[in-house]
């Protein structure tokens, strides 16, 4: 064997993964088909979308790629620490809400609050939870707007993976690692840019390379950027697995690797279109579960902006996130600043259309275009000041509804496509709530609100936050993995990623993954070479 373990992704659960494992005594190597991020890669990201975006058939190689298909649209970060990367650094435990959900009742009978409590402590620690210090325009005119829906009680800061400083510290100042004794890498605190979605240049955000990637290199993991897996092979029951991987930068370099275990951590839609085409294209994984795929969550989340009137106003002043509020006992809200790299997102901005029925939202959208041009275009006409303008409201829901996801072969090759399960609720495009939430925004600000048009023209769930596919439970009928990771079938090899969460969080869902991966690996086996016991 090459390594005792192969670890395909370096997101939330990759990165907990390598660690863990390393700190057991495994030889590990983590396979990425992103790119090593550097801080001036994440500047130059933050100003120019040719620098952030993923998209290598077109020659784009940055860290943030987004994929539509037909009922839903992907937001994720692709390279060495994942999402991470581009994520808002929010770190916040779910709501009842989650666990009531009836997924929950396909796995062995827990009370599962009390048994992911202390691996959420443990995630908070290790991703340096703090609560984000600042407010300016964009929070008051959302503690205004929950004031006027009468949630004001529940408005507060989030609690972020963000070093904040001091006060008195010197913008830019070093600091040595305040987190992990002095293991971690020297670290700056936060300037309130708004560049967190682009990726924190400044070094402020906890980010996976700043923690759990940082240590488990210390300890010999390897990582390899720049290599996407296309298919595992088993080398017979129990022996371990071939990996056929090829390079993202030069798709002629082709090479095998072998381990006697293997955990995917690839991100739902990178995990999904692995596996299924291994049960499916290659037929190396044909026992894999019929609910491969099955179970694919959007977080129950809608996307909407307000755009201000006036064309010089700034409101990147903050954390991309800085704070929140709970619309009842299911439904979380956010504000969202952004780069000026992410201008590219108001191509995307439409009229606010309150329909519920897609086919008519959709007509109703281009009517909207053509009665109401100005309002409609808002968010297109904010051109290149579109961050310095706009507020992005982010509205979460945790309650029951799913699609699924299949791989099929069309003109340009094997792809992912979304189905509506027979007799489910389907994830949604539009929420009441959210409608009214930017509304009520929009006339507390003075700006135009509106609504992304793949919601709206497509009625496609807009999401950054992409759960299932791969969900855990009792049995391979009622689910693709067990509660400790492992795939039904196929011992050795395991799912760590937000792929096996069985529900949909309501919250962002980051220091869940993260927990969960942390339960997940800490039923994980030693190396039969090696009787050290974790940390």
């Amino acid at each position: 064997m090459d390594w005792d373990l192969i670890i395909i992704g370096s997101g939330f659960g990759g990165a907990v993964a390598a660690l863990r494992a390393a700190e057991q005594g495994h030889r590990v190597l983590v396979l990425e088909q992103g790119r090593e991020v550097s801080a001036a890669d994440m500047r130059a990201a933050s100003q120019d979308p040719k620098r952030l975006l993923w998209a290598p058939r077109l020659g784009l190689r940055g860290h943030f790629s987004q994929t539509l298909l037909r009922h839903l649209s992907v937001a994720r970060g692709i390279g060495v620490g994942g999402g991470s990367l581009v994520f808002a650094a929010v770190l916040l435990e779910p709501g009842e809400g989650f666990y009531r959900d009836p997924a929950w009742a396909a796995l062995p009978p827990r009370d599962w609050r009390a048994e992911l409590a202390p691996h959420y402590a443990t995630a908070a620690r290790m991703l340096g939870r703090a609560v984000n210090p600042r407010q300016s325009q964009q929070d008051h005119w959302l503690r205004d707007t929950a004031a006027a829906m009468g949630a004001l009680q529940s408005f507060g800061p989030v609690p972020q993976a963000i070093l904040f400083g001091t006060p008195g510290q010197a913008a830019g100042e070093a600091i040595a690692d305040p987190f992990f004794g002095g293991a971690g890498p020297e670290r700056q605190a936060c300037t309130f840019c708004a560049d967190c979605c682009s990726g924190c240049h400044v070094g402020a955000k906890n980010s996976l390379d700043k923690n759990y990637l940082h240590l488990a290199r210390r300890l010999g993991v390897q990582i390899q950027a720049e290599r996407r897996v296309e298919c595992i092979t088993p080398l017979g029951q129990g022996e371990g697995y071939e990996l056929r991987v090829r390079s993202t930068r030069d798709a002629s370099l082709l090479e095998h690797y072998r381990a006697r275990r293997v955990i995917v951590a690839a991100g739902v839609l990178g995990t999904l279109e692995l596996l299924l085409a291994c049960r499916e294209r290659w037929r190396t994984l044909p026992a894999l579960s019929p609910r491969l795929g099955a179970v694919v969550r959007s977080n129950s989340e809608v996307i909407s902006t307000v755009t201000a009137r006036e064309p010089d106003i700034d409101l990147r002043d903050g954390a991309t996130i800085s704070t929140h509020f709970m619309l009842g006992p299911d439904t979380h809200i956010t504000q969202n600043r952004f780069s000026r790299s992410m201008r590219v997102l108001r191509w995307q901005g439409g009229p606010l259309v309150s329909e519920p029925r897609p086919l008519r939202r959709a007509l109703k959208t281009l009517a909207a275009f053509v009665l109401r041009p100005r309002e409609a275009t808002a968010s297109m006409r904010s051109g290149r000041r579109w961050a310095e303008r706009s507020t992005v409201l982010l509205t979460m829901q945790a309650v029951d509804n799913q699609l699924a996801l299949r791989l099929k072969r069309g003109l340009l090759g094997w792809r992912l496509s979304s189905v509506v399960p027979a007799g489910q609720t389907r994830a949604p495009s539009y929420l009441p709530q959210a409608q009214t939430l930017t509304e009520t925004f929009a006339r507390l600000s003075g700006g135009t609100a509106g609504n992304a048009l793949p919601e709206t023209l497509l009625g496609a769930a807009t999401t950054a936050h992409v759960l299932g596919g791969c969900v855990m439970a009792g049995s391979a009928d009622q689910g693709v993995v067990n509660e400790a990771g492992e795939v039904f079938g196929y011992p050795g090899l395991y799912v760590m990623d937000a792929s096996i969460l069985p529900a949909n969080v309501g919250v962002n869902p980051s220091l869940t993954i993260t927990a969960m991966a942390e339960r997940c690996m800490s039923l994980f086996p030693e190396p039969a070479h090696n009787s050290t016991t974790r940390n």
